[in-house]
């Protein structure tokens, strides 16, 4: 499942106000491949980092995820 970071945060924000919001849930962390794409384009809220964090936790060690960001350089890294 290919999805782009701002767009993902977009599609919780809709689906927590329409009910959605259990079921696209289930879809990210059943997914066998889940490839987060554009990550660190924008500043993530409190609310979209800990949406992150549960999705990513939720598959760790179980399925695979891939993570892709705009970075250059050192930028991000410890």
């Amino acid at each position: 499942l290919y999805v782009r970071v701002p767009r993902l945060f977009e599609d919780l924000a809709l689906a927590r106000l329409d009910g959605r919001f259990p079921r696209l849930i289930d879809k990210l962390t059943r997914a066998q491949l889940l490839i987060l794409d554009d990550f660190g384009t924008h500043s993530l809220t409190d609310q979209q980092r800990f949406h992150l964090f549960e999705i990513v936790e939720e598959r760790y060690r179980r399925k695979s995820t891939l993570i892709t960001a705009q970075l250059q350089g050192d930028a991000g890294l410890p």
